[in-house]
């Protein structure tokens, strides 16, 4: 369980570092709108709740990607 769980934690850190790297770069904290509504977090917080957002999305990713791996090939095709 514990190598199941770094083989999808791990990568999704990674890519979720270089995502909010991406991200941030190219937005501002301060400057981020929600249906007109403006945030009021620090800029420290918007990246620490924009990196747990991005390591989220990242290992659900990692996680579909690994159950469609092992899932086990039905012997007839759907068609």
């Amino acid at each position: 369980m514990r190598r199941l769980a770094m083989v999808i934690l791990w990568p999704s850190f990674l890519v979720a570092a270089m995502a909010e790297g991406f991200f941030f770069s190219l937005l501002d904290p301060q400057d981020l709108h929600l249906g007109g509504v403006e945030f009021t977090l620090s800029p420290l917080a918007a990246y620490t709740v924009g990196f747990f957002l991005f390591w989220l999305f990242c290992s659900l990713a990692a996680m579909l990607s690994y159950y469609l791996a092992n899932v086990p090939a039905d012997r007839q095709p759907p068609l």
